[in-house]
């Protein structure tokens, strides 16, 4: 199938990225996809696939597809990416983020941005939001992200053993964060971080208004951003939100269309129908039964493109039946990932060999030796760990989203190769499944799917396995803790070239590879499709439709 949006060779360099960050000036390549005129206005109005977001749309609490596609929308970040190399532009609020030891950030702001409220964008509008999110009581989703500022720890309240909250934190912002003046702060980081400004695209880190502050679960409903959409009406859980053209953007590429529409779909196969129907425009993934047959129904309207992701199963290593790591590889074993990605996604998953993602410089192609089918001794390393096979194994996912098949396929697999029973446990939606994953509901292995957030390999590794990261400060759901993994991390983020940058990362993930909390499954190239009315439609290695490059033809 014709790759009409981005090349399947596509690698970013993360070091050689993030020393971009102190000499780029901006950029002005085009970045439309397929015909016409990119800087046309069309007008007019079109719909987008989504389904039900996790939490309201506030950036540092959205950190999942369905509210981060709406939410990249609504608000422009300090860099952007480009959407042919992954590398970060200044294309967004920041014209440059220099420093002279990757410890000590200076971020210098364009003046001219405003919200949508006609209020300025200034260094005041990061600091704030960066301590919100950071501050623990207020139980951001991207809390994480922060991490590396000096004074995070301050802003996380002691605990119990059992990680709940037992008084307040100890400031409520952040040493590390200094206003300057309105378009000028400092960020220290607690220790050299070359990659830090590659980063600062992610939704983590986008600036909110004075408005926010006044009234924070009403602006979750009616975000107030400075992106190229504005809100001029709350989201409708259940049915989603149309948002309009801000005319006032200050960014280079404004909105070609005067409304999106984010239509939210229970049932991915649903959206599929009214997309044949014409009652949708645009879904960026297809359901598997309809790949086969996606260039023949939409031609070039199929979009096809390398994404940034992973498909894993975690494991619930704080359940007593999946905490030996010895079971968790023989799980890993007992699948054949070829055979799915073939029968159930025709080819277009490449079975995973790493937990890093092949588009970023640091995958390795031959890293996890537990990743191919190998049924005995997979068996042998159950036995070895007493492993309880009268039990069925549990397999989550959540449902209506396309994952029925290749979960039963799997499952299939594992009685099979395995002796083993499973019982599937897809009767959650998407909203409903993240938090129980959070809240360590998970009784037997889960799907995980992880799009960067940026290009990075430390990005497939840090948020998803750092004991900082453990759920809900971060995304670590498996609740994964390895100090020596940590301390690995921290190496690569101190490194001061790619070498050894890498090395680090690579000897981070060799732990991962033994222990284990995740079993890596594949990497997509993921199949969208959009109607007859729309042109220009970029799904880029993020998962992400640019909305504001959309142009309305019919």
């Amino acid at each position: 199938m014709k790759l009409t949006k981005r090349s399947s060779s596509l690698v970013a360099t993360a070091v050689a990225a993030a020393m971009l960050m102190t000499a780029c000036g901006g950029s002005d390549e085009d970045t439309g996809g397929e015909g016409g005129d990119p800087t046309a206005q069309s007008g007019g109005s079109f719909s987008i696939y989504i389904g039900e977001p996790e939490n309201p749309l506030v950036p540092g609490n959205t950190n999942e597809t369905e509210g981060g596609q709406v939410v990249d929308s609504l608000f422009t970040g300090l860099v952007q990416y480009d959407p042919e190399t992954n590398e970060p532009t200044f294309n967004g609020v920041a014209e440059s983020i220099e420093s002279d030891d990757a410890t000590t950030w200076t971020v210098t702001l364009n003046d001219g941005w405003t919200f949508h409220d006609g209020s300025p964008v200034t260094a005041q509008s990061f600091v704030d939001a960066w301590n919100y999110t950071a501050y623990s009581p207020n139980a951001q989703g991207n809390s994480y992200f922060f991490n590396h500022v000096v004074g995070y720890a301050d802003l996380q309240a002691p605990t119990d053993a059992e990680d709940n909250p037992i008084g307040d934190p100890a400031a409520t912002e952040m040493s590390g964060l200094r206003v300057v003046d309105d378009l000028t702060f400092e960020v220290e980081l607690d220790a050299p971080y070359a990659q830090w400004p590659t980063t600062v695209g992610y939704t983590a880190f986008f600036p909110l208004p004075e408005a926010f502050f006044d009234d924070p679960e009403g602006f979750g409903e009616q975000p107030i951003g400075n992106g190229p959409f504005q809100a001029e009406e709350p989201f409708v859980p259940g049915q989603g939100i149309t948002l309009t053209r801000y005319d006032d953007y200050a960014g280079e590429d404004k909105a070609n269309a005067d409304e999106v529409t984010y239509a939210v779909y229970a049932e991915l196969e649903t959206a599929y129908t009214d997309l044949q129907g014409g009652n949708l425009d645009i879904i960026d993934t297809l359901p598997p039964d309809a790949i086969p047959s996606a260039e023949d129904e939409f031609g070039d309207r199929a979009i096809e493109t390398v994404q940034g992701d992973i498909t894993s199963l975690g494991f619930p290593t704080y359940d007593e039946r999946y905490s030996d790591p010895r079971v968790r590889r023989a799980i890993s074993m007992g699948i054949d990932r070829e055979a799915i990605t073939e029968a159930i996604f025709s080819g277009t998953r490449q079975p995973a060999t790493s937990f890093i993602n092949p588009v970023v410089a640091g995958h390795r192609d031959d890293a996890c030796d537990v990743c191919e089918l190998n049924v005995d001794e997979a068996n042998a390393l159950l036995d070895e760990a007493g492993f309880d096979r009268t039990q069925p194994i549990e397999l989550w996912s959540n449902g209506g989203a396309g994952h029925e098949a290749w979960m039963e396929a799997m499952g299939n697999q594992l009685r099979t190769n395995l002796g083993v029973e499973y019982v599937l446990r897809m009767e959650l939606d998407f909203s409903e499944y993240l938090p129980l994953r959070d809240a360590k509901g998970m009784t037997g292995p889960f799907r995980e799917g992880w799009i960067m957030d940026y290009p990075v390999a430390e990005n497939f590794l840090g948020p998803l396995y750092a004991t900082s990261a453990q759920a809900p400060a971060g995304s670590n759901t498996t609740f994964y803790g390895n100090p020596e993994f940590d301390d690995l991390i921290r190496e690569g983020n101190g490194a001061d070239n790619d070498e050894d940058a890498i090395a680090a990362y690579q000897a981070a993930e060799d732990l991962l590879i033994q222990d284990m909390p995740s079993a890596p499954l594949w990497y997509r190239v993921n199949i969208g499709a959009h109607s007859e009315k729309v042109e220009n439609v970029i799904i880029d290695a993020f998962g992400r439709i640019d909305a504001a490059a959309v142009r309305v033809i019919g």
